[in-house]
């Protein structure tokens, strides 16, 4: 193959690995309007709250490429019993003064006014609505999200796992970020995608 004609191929496969959508490999959250919540079947459950190597990361792109991100500080528990998540008394608190991201310019547009606001809107919550098991240590979740001070139910796929005292719960999947009144659309040139990859990495022990 010419050598001019090869390096074209080259760079055009570059370009596409560069502009693929992370969300196109992850599931979509459905989203619905945010549901009345009453805490039911936790009876008898164990609260286990989250030890410090849990995760709550994010992938965001443009049309150039993407980048990743999370929070650094949240609380949350789930209620366990006998070694399975029960009822629907779980939640996650996001301080949201705590985003960061692989770029500190970026880090900051985050925080301000064009995505999350942080000064007006400081705290983002997930509060589990409903668990439904569709196999050995998988569920489909259900819950209100409340970010950027809009509430949805979303709902998405996850696992569960116990080793001792330790339960690990691990979700991924996207949102699309207009759903709760993020709108900044970035450069003409260089265009924000709607959707965004949540990646859930939680590790919870028994409540001290």
């Amino acid at each position: 193959m010419n050598p001019t004609l090869l390096l074209g191929v080259a760079l055009l496969a570059l370009g596409l690995v560069s502009c693929e959508n992370p969300a196109d490999k992850t599931t979509d959250a459905s989203v619905k309007d945010s549901v009345a919540k009453t805490n039911t079947g936790a009876e008898g459950g164990v609260k286990y709250t989250f030890t410090p190597n849990s995760k709550i990361g994010f992938v965001g792109s443009k049309v150039t490429g993407s980048h990743t991100g999370g929070f650094k500080t949240f609380t949350g528990y789930f209620t366990l019993k006998d070694g399975a998540p029960v009822g629907n008394e779980h939640k996650v608190v996001i301080d949201m003064s705590s985003t960061f991201s692989d770029a500190e310019k970026l880090t900051g547009h985050l925080k301000s006014a064009d995505f999350f606001d942080v000064e007006k809107f400081p705290q983002t919550t997930f509060d589990v609505t409903s668990l439904q098991k569709t196999a050995e240590g998988a569920y489909t979740v259900s819950g209100n999200f409340n970010l950027h001070g809009v509430q949805k139910n979303i709902t998405f796929p996850a696992t569960v796992s116990k080793e001792g005292d330790l339960v690990k719960i691990a979700a991924k999947f996207d949102i699309n970020r207009k759903d709760f009144g993020i709108v900044y659309p970035g450069k003409a040139e260089d265009l924000i995608r709607d959707e965004v990859v949540i990646d859930l990495a939680l590790e919870a022990k028994p409540e001290a």
